[in-house]
């Protein structure tokens, strides 16, 4: 963590966060709108760092982790090791770079939910890395591979439902629209923002689908509940590959 947190792409990562946040904030009337503008910029720059800076990490240390795999060392235990690295660095450089603007600024409820949600979206993002570079020796090809991915999450996917509405709009189409937004985790974060927000009403029916599930309690811990599979669930692959991977 101490050597990631070290590295240039890292300190220039947490200084343009907290250079746009203050500026953001500096530059609207009040916290709120300045939140609304810091949204996508979380939404988009925060995954596109982790998943590329780790996935780019992991190759790069491919010989150091060959050396300490010789030695009488778990693989399950360095691979972790990686992990808890990457992931606390990230989400420490969030913190830093986004998180005291936010305080400062803006530290109420809808603050403190896109803290949360920002360091969620580091980890599961370093988990999607540390998988998709498992699964691929080649290094221009795991990085290709993590740039398609996030590109997935971010763009594609959001046209795929759109499709998908278009296609069935004669259904009751709100109810899988919960289970939609549940299979990306940048969408699940962006709803759970929002919905904080109030402006759900702007989401149309959908979006009272969305308050009268996401907005209550049970909700919000199922939607948390979420962000956390899509952390564990890509680690947990990517440890048993690296077990069984042949270095």
């Amino acid at each position: 963590m101490l050597d990631i947190l070290r590295s240039k792409i890292i300190i220039g990562y947490t200084l343009f966060l907290l250079l746009v946040s203050m500026i953001v904030f500096n530059l609207e009337d009040n916290g709120s709108k300045g939140l609304t503008s810091l949204l996508n910029i979380i939404l988009i720059i925060v995954p596109l760092v982790s998943i590329i800076f780790s996935t780019i990490y992991i190759y790069n240390s491919a010989e150091f982790m060959e050396l300490l795999v010789s030695q009488p060392l778990k693989r399950s235990t360095l691979w972790m090791s990686e992990f808890i690295g990457l992931s606390s660095a990230m989400s420490l450089a969030f913190l830093i770079g986004a998180g005291i603007p936010i305080l400062l600024y803006q530290p109420d409820a809808v603050g403190i939910t896109m803290l949360i949600t920002g360091i969620l979206l580091s980890i599961i993002f370093v988990s999607i890395a540390l998988l998709s570079s498992v699964k691929t020796r080649d290094k221009a090809k795991g990085i290709g591979l993590a740039i398609l991915l996030w590109f997935y999450f971010s763009i594609i996917y959001d046209g795929l439902v759109l499709f998908i509405l278009f296609q069935f709009e004669d259904y009751p189409m709100e109810k899988p629209m919960l289970i939609f937004s549940a299979l990306n985790p940048i969408d699940l974060s962006r709803i759970l923002i929002l919905l904080k927000m109030d402006v759900s009403a702007l989401m149309g029916y959908t979006g009272a689908v969305f308050q009268d599930f996401f907005g209550t309690l049970t909700g919000t811990i199922v939607a948390v509940s979420t962000l956390l599979l899509w952390a564990a669930i890509p680690c947990w692959f990517s440890v048993r590959s690296f077990i069984k991977k042949d270095l």
